[in-house]
């Protein structure tokens, strides 16, 4: 069975930091690239941060030295540290990773930064 699920979402103030995690299954974790999307609304979905297989992290320019992306191949999880949160930041979160022939998705997990 083929499955992301994200959790650690929930409301924080500007300023603040959430932990997001992904747990995959292991048949499309192994030796793929893993990202975490973000989509606020009314905008398009956007790329905030990747990490392949040998764990080479890419970042949106946005969240830069303020996101942290990281993996545990014995657990088949990603977590994504948010740090320095700011309402800019307010988006639905979607863990997505992708094979030759299938693009995978989660179901998101919805970040609010507001006072």
């Amino acid at each position: 069975q083929v499955y992301l699920v994200e959790s650690g979402g929930g409301l924080v103030q500007p300023g603040g930091s959430l932990r997001l995690s992904c747990a995959a299954s292991r048949s499309i974790f192994r030796f793929n690239t893993m990202g975490w999307y973000r989509q606020a609304p009314g905008k398009q979905r956007e790329l905030v941060a990747s990490i392949t297989s040998g764990s080479i992290t890419n970042y949106v320019d946005s969240v830069k030295g303020r996101f942290t992306i990281s993996r545990d191949n014995a657990k088949s999880t990603i977590d994504l540290q948010m740090n320095s949160l700011q309402p800019e930041d307010t988006a639905v979160y979607y863990c997505n990773t992708f094979t030759p022939l299938s693009v995978y998705w989660g179901k998101g997990t919805l970040v609010t930064v507001s006072s």
